[in-house]
């Protein structure tokens, strides 16, 4: 039998009950090219990118990064091995923890313009939620 999952319902869900575990990571300082390999790779549209040191904020690299940059106006081509992650990812990255309602974490994606949210249990990045993971259960 199938269960089907109201609008209603899915907006009391937990992030935790929607979200897909595990993210790829990538270092800050990692080529462009290293990144836009490993997206390819592991079929994702974004890598977190990990703190530079203790205590620094992790960061994000989206696909739509990359796309913006590789199209940029100008008269000489992006070159993506002359450029390194830091220099286009977005930090500090807007997170929620696992027990934030969907429909809030849905409003936060609209409010910050974003279309994922890294999902941290206290210090530890346990997941990530999408409005895509959200769109599958409506």
């Amino acid at each position: 039998m199938t269960t089907i999952t109201t609008k209603s319902t899915i907006r009391e869900l937990k992030a935790q009950e929607v979200m897909h575990q595990g993210c790829i990571t990538i270092k800050s300082n990692a080529t462009l090219s290293e990144a836009l390999e490993k997206m390819r790779k592991a079929q994702v549209s974004s890598l977190i990118v990990e703190p530079r040191e203790p205590g620094d904020a992790y960061g994000i690299l989206s696909r739509r990064d990359l796309v913006d940059r590789a199209f940029v106006p100008g008269p000489k081509r992006f070159n993506f091995s002359e450029h390194r992650v830091y220099e286009l990812m977005t930090k500090p990255l807007v997170t929620i923890s696992p027990g934030l309602k969907v429909k809030y974490a849905a409003r936060m994606m609209r409010r910050a313009n974003v279309r994922r949210l890294p999902v941290f249990d206290g210090q530890k990045m346990i997941g990530m939620l999408t409005d895509s993971d959200i769109f599958k259960r409506l």
